[in-house]
Formats: structure tokens, C-alpha cells, sequence
């Protein structure tokens, strides 16, 4: 089976020719059953290995560095962190056509939430404990460079060209007047001064996972970095309904300025991803349609 592609420079990954390569490098895990995962991650392909495993494997040249943040900071943090997180067991080399390392992480069990549903605040304060955690984690040595680097994180005005560039580019999808109103507003707030804390990057959805209404583990750590706090909030606009958000808030704790940082974040982060996955990946473009309509309106209702 073909995996669908998402980006354009993306090479053919083909379950057989994994399977190939995991028989070929990991001999003791031969013959075990693979089929792909349903995700909205969109930089590696991912398919359960057995029932205990999961293989990760770069779409694009630019993913491939990821690969040894996911190796080295996941079981550091864990030990830290109030709920599971995916901890690499192997890493594979390139072969039978595919150019890119790869690895196999441990599997963990829950289903993804799904944005706007009612969970409870139970689970608003658990995403907010993880984050507190995550952020009161000591940075050490680490610092904000080389892999540890991304935009996600950095000042929020080097955000505004493209997230104009994307709202212009969602004429015809969205009311682009509005959006532009709500960047406008959501952007006037003063950067972060605090001390550069680990930050995930990505807390959405598909990287989230529950089990019986409470936090059961957070995927995807490939963006891990160390920058401004605010870009963790994101998970209040693109998930959390009204009532879920207002227990979040309470329980994370930040100030004003952090907080609506985060909002500009889940706005910007949102009007770019929409049109660019629409077609490619409907169940992202769907959170993103979510988070965008959730920001608009909260800035509606305290402008």
C-alpha cells in the first residue's frame, strides 16, 4: 500500500518496502503485522508495528532532524512530565530506497480528542498541569539554537506577513475582512520577557490522546524547542469549548500578555494551515476551521 502525500518533496513510502526494511534491520521484529495510522501529524508517516509499536518515518528532508530531538529529550522529560509520552525503543538506518533515518518508538493507547467536545475540566486541568510541567522543567544547558530553535516560539511580529499572506490566501474559504480585524487586534500584545522554558509546539488534537475523560498521553515531540511559553496556549482555541477553556486558564496560570500571546499564536497557526491542508489533510484543516472561529469569536466577545 502507497501512503497518501501531503507535501510536495515527498518520497513514495510504501507499507511493503517498510516492512522490508524493518525485516532487514530488526530481524526480531519481522513478520509482524503493519498498517498505517490515522494522524493529522504531518511530518512522518506512522504505522503500528504489532500492538506495541509504532514506526516513524520523515516525509521530507526538512522532518529528518526531529528525529534525534525525539530520541534524546522524550525519556529525559518523562520522568517530569504527569502523563505518558512516546519513547523511541530503536532507530533505523536508510535502505530499500528510503534515503532517511527512521525509528520505532512505544505505542501508547487512548483516542485523539476531537475539538469542541465537552470532556470536563477534569481534562482542561490536566492539559494545564502537563503544560505547567512541561514549561517548570529545568532547560539545563540546553538553549534556544540549532535544533532546539523554531519559529513557533520565537517573537510574535515576525508572524505577521504570513499570516497576512494566509488570510489573503483563504479568500473564497473564510470572511477575510474579519480575520484580518482579528489579527489585527489579537497582534497588539506586548512579546514575552520571561526566561525561555522547554516548549512542544504542536499541542492539537491529533497529538493529544484521552482515555475515559482524562489526559492519557502527548505525541509527536519532533517540535520540541526552548522559547516563549505562549505557543503551548494554543491547545485552548484549537480543542477546548468555553467552559473547558475558563478551567484551563485557571489552572495554567499564566498572565494577561502570555495568554493572549498564545490566542495570536492559535490565530496565526490556524489561517496558515487551513488552506494549505483542506484538500491534503481535512481532519487538520477541520481543527484549524476550529481554532480559527474559537479565536475570532473570544476576541469578539472581550473587544
Amino acid at each position: 500500500m502507497l501512503i497518501t502525500k501531503l507535501h510536495n518533496a515527498e518520497p513514495d513510502i510504501d507499507t511493503k518496502q517498510v516492512s522490508l526494511m524493518v525485516a532487514d534491520q530488526f530481524p526480531a521484529w519481522a513478520g509482524l503485522p503493519l498498517e498505517p495510522v490515522s494522524s493529522s501529524g504531518t511530518d512522518n508517516v506512522m504505522l503500528m508495528l504489532g500492538d506495541r509499536l509504532v514506526v516513524r518515518l520523515p516525509r521530507t528532508a526538512a522532518a529528518v532532524p526531529s528525529l534525534s530531538k525525539e530520541w534524546k529529550y522524550p525519556r529525559m522529560l518523562a520522568p517530569q512530565l504527569p502523563a505518558p509520552v512516546p519513547i523511541p525503543v530503536a532507530q533505523g538506518a536508510p535502505g530499500r530506497g528510503y534515503a532517511w533515518p527512521w525509528t520505532v518508538s512505544g505505542w501508547l493507547a487512548g483516542e485523539n480528542p476531537s475539538p469542541g467536545h465537552a470532556y470536563g475540566t477534569e481534562f482542561a486541568i490536566d492539559l494545564a498541569n502537563f503544560i505547567r510541567a512541561l514549561h517548570a522543567a529545568d532547560v539545563g544547558n540546553e538553549a534556544s539554537a540549532g535544533p532546539l530553535r523554531s519559529y513557533r516560539g520565537g517573537p510574535l511580529a515576525a508572524r505577521d506577513a504570513p499570516t497576512r499572506s494566509a488570510i489573503t490566501s483563504c479568500e473564497g474559504l473564510l470572511d477575510v475582512r474579519l480575520l484580518t480585524a482579528a489579527w489585527d487586534t489579537a497582534r497588539q500584545v506586548s512579546e514575552g520577557e520571561g526566561k525561555p522554558v522547554w516548549i512542544h509546539t504542536d499541542l492539537q488534537p491529533g497529538n493529544l490522546l484521552t482515555a475515559h475523560a482524562r489526559l492519557a498521553g502527548v505525541l509527536d515531540w519532533g517540535g520540541l524547542a526552548i522559547g516563549d511559553p505562549a505557543v503551548d496556549l494554543i491547545v485552548a482555541w484549537n480543542l477546548l469549548e468555553d467552559e473547558g477553556r475558563a478551567a484551563f486558564r485557571d489552572a495554567v496560570g499564566v498572565d494577561q500578555s502570555t495568554w493572549e500571546r498564545g490566542r495570536a499564536w492559535a490565530l496565526s497557526i490556524g489561517v496558515i494551515a487551513y488552506p494549505y491542508y483542506l484538500h491534503t489533510k481535512p481532519a487538520l484543516a477541520q481543527v484549524s476551521r476550529y481554532q480559527i472561529e474559537q479565536v475570532v469569536a473570544d476576541i469578539s466577545r472581550t473587544a
